[in-house]
């Protein structure tokens, strides 16, 4: 049996084509409106493409022109990352260091090519290609990104120094010419008592007791002559730092040792008190020995018999260490105490006036102070307030 065929309604078939034509009318204006906005977009992309290429040229030529600037810096400029190690160094800072930089660690740096001053961030640089002259450079740092780097900048003080140590010695001069003429009265005196008891032993029949008091007697002249020689060529010349770790222990001992017999001979107790708890100063052991030897014999010449004269080596405040010479003397009175470090300033009639003012250069050479306290009748206490090695 056949079927027989389905009938569609004319009316329901225009509307389905009607619906058609609709939609594809909607497609065709969303095609368009997507094709307009591809064209913006592409319109777009191209302005940006035009603005990094812009961008990056500006970039390059900026970092060309950094690159310039590095170079012709007069300071040294090195880069760290994060493990310490040297990313990039300017030719200034392969030049101070004297070797190259690049791909080693900065402590191997540090290690190998600088040596520690006792100013904090100020380092000696050993020496390059035979050099005479150490040179001294100052290194600042600071952080690079949020992963740890660094930038280290180093800065060439040696020339600074130069002209400050030509400064200060030129200063020591001038007060050596104002003091000229007193000097020479201190330099005469002992030099015409030695030359009249020299004349004695000249004298016939001199018996052989009063030759050898004569003799003493010219030593003693002579060697107090020796002391101000000293004391001049000292000042002069002035005191440097020095590289040495004085471990401040052991510089007690030793003037303990030296000073016990003196301090008995007169007649007074001494004491030697040790808080430093192992601390050391980075300078010259033999300019701070001879700071402390001339506070010391200060105090002991301050006291009279069955006196005390104390030593004492302690942690102040910060990073310093302080070590404090004090006696129970007659004191010092404030007038003289503005005077006390003036060269060639001296109440005693045997005295240079350079001993003090030497100390306060030993101290000041260190990097670090020298403080008096003092009061008529109740002794006085000198400190040597000196940067604590680290």
């Amino acid at each position: 049996m056949s079927k027989s065929p389905t009938y569609v309604d004319p009316k329901e078939l225009e509307q389905a084509f009607s619906l058609f034509n609709q939609a594809s009318a909607q497609l065709t204006d969303a095609y368009q409106e997507l094709q307009q906005q591809v064209e913006y977009l592409t319109g777009e992309l191209a302005v940006a493409n035009g603005e990094l290429r812009r961008q990056l040229l500006e970039k390059e030529a900026l970092s060309q022109r950094l690159g310039h600037l590095l170079a012709a810096m007069p300071a040294g400029v090195v880069v760290l990352d994060q493990r310490g190690v040297v990313m990039e160094a300017n030719p200034m800072a392969s030049g101070l260091l004297g070797e190259s930089l690049t791909d080693r660690p900065w402590s191997e740096v540090v290690a190998h090519a600088l040596v520690q001053t006792v100013v904090p961030h100020e380092w000696d640089i050993a020496e390059v290609d035979g050099a005479r002259v150490r040179r001294r450079v100052s290194i600042s740092s600071s952080p690079l990104d949020a992963a740890g780097g660094q930038v280290l900048l180093i800065h060439d003080m040696t020339e600074a120094y130069a002209m400050q140590h030509e400064l200060q010695r030129h200063q020591r001069l001038s007060s050596m010419g104002e003091m000229a003429a007193g000097l020479a009265h201190q330099l005469r005196t002992p030099l015409a008592t030695a030359l009249l008891y020299t004349a004695h032993l000249n004298r016939p029949g001199l018996p052989e007791s009063e030759r050898v008091r004569f003799a003493d007697r010219v030593l003693a002249r002579l060697r107090h002559l020796e002391h101000l020689i000293q004391d001049m060529l000292m000042f002069v010349k002035g005191e440097s730092g020095g590289h040495d770790m004085v471990q401040v222990s052991s510089l007690l001992a030793e003037l303990q040792q030296v000073m016990e017999p003196q301090m008995a001979g007169h007649g007074l107790v001494f004491s030697v008190e040790d808080d430093s708890r192992g601390a050391a100063v980075l300078g010259s052991r033999k300019a701070l020995t001879g700071a402390l030897l001339n506070l010391l014999e200060n105090a002991m010449q301050a006291c009279s018999e069955g006196g005390r004269v104390a030593l004492r080596g302690a942690i102040g405040e910060g990073n310093f260490l302080v070590l404090t010479v004090s006696d129970s003397g007659k004191g010092i009175d404030a007038a003289t105490q503005e005077r006390l470090f003036e060269p060639f300033y001296t109440t005693r009639t045997d005295g240079t006036g350079l001993g003090l003012a030497i100390v306060r250069g030993v101290a000041e050479a260190h990097r670090g102070e020298v403080r008096v306290r003092s009061m008529p009748g109740c002794g006085s206490e000198f400190s040597l307030w000196l940067p604590k090695a680290q």
